[in-house]
């Protein structure tokens, strides 16, 4: 897929010959300190995996309420040699080049909101609880937890994810796990998920377990919706819209828009 609308492009990091990218969607002022939103798409653990251009109509409604919106590009598996490991590293060296480069960009490094859907929400939510996952080329003082953080359900129990895709990490499964490590920790969170999802279930029991350790999620569940439901094209685009108003009404009441 390609990107639909005009975008530009920034490269965030480097390995070896691979440039991992950022994809700006700007808002149509020139104004400075605008809030920014940074998206993760799923289905990236696969051979094949699901472009970062999945998630331009959000990042496209999202830029024409003035807030600069990113897609990113990170490890995947079609890189040799793919961890999830690097893809968590991945969200926290473009988190901290987006805060890193913040006049440039434009943006109020402390209006930073991080969307994750699917593989997208496990390597989002890592990021933040697993302080200890770092490439050591990134900047360690800058902050890369992000100020709001929107989910699209993913699984939550990293030893489920190894069991079924990497089982060579079998070993370390259980500390990158999210399920295995609640804690305060996150920022003000909306999650949504389908109750027919996969991880449903999971899904549910990880954020009644956080809120009772002080996070402050809100579990928006929708009956007989399935993975991706929320995506533009799927079921008449009803969720699509449903989903982009709760989002922003979520940013509106924290303050980001």
């Amino acid at each position: 897929m390609r990107f639909e609308h005009p975008v530009k492009e920034v490269t965030y990091k480097e390995i070896g010959e691979r440039k991992l990218k950022l994809f700006i969607f700007e808002p149509e002022d020139t104004l400075e300190n605008r809030p920014v939103i940074l998206f993760f798409i799923g289905g990236s653990f696969k051979k094949d995996p699901v472009s970062p251009t999945r998630f331009q109509p959000q990042a496209k409604h999202f830029s024409s309420k003035g807030m600069v919106a990113i897609c990113v590009d990170y490890r995947n598996g079609k890189d040799e040699g793919f961890s999830p490991i690097q893809a968590i590293c991945d969200v926290r060296s473009s988190v901290r080049w987006v805060r890193e480069n913040a006049i440039l960009l434009g943006i109020d490094p402390n209006k930073l909101v991080v969307c994750g859907s699917s593989a997208g929400a496990y390597i989002t939510v890592s990021s933040i609880m697993f302080d200890d996952l770092n490439d050591e080329r990134d900047n360690q003082p800058t902050n890369h937890v992000p100020n709001a953080l929107i989910i699209f359900a993913g699984g939550m129990d990293g030893v489920d994810i190894m069991r079924r895709r990497y089982p060579e990490l079998m070993g370390i499964a259980m500390e990158i796990s999210p399920l295995h490590h609640i804690k305060k920790c996150l920022p003000r969170t909306l999650w949504f998920c389908g109750k027919s999802e996969r991880d449903y279930e999971q899904n549910k029991e990880f954020i009644n377990l956080m809120n009772k350790e002080g996070n402050v999620i809100t579990f928006l569940e929708y009956d007989g919706m399935d993975h991706g439901f929320f995506h533009y094209g799927r079921h008449g685009n009803k969720y699509f819209h449903e989903t982009v108003r709760e989002m922003e009404g979520f940013l509106e009441r924290e303050g980001f828009i």
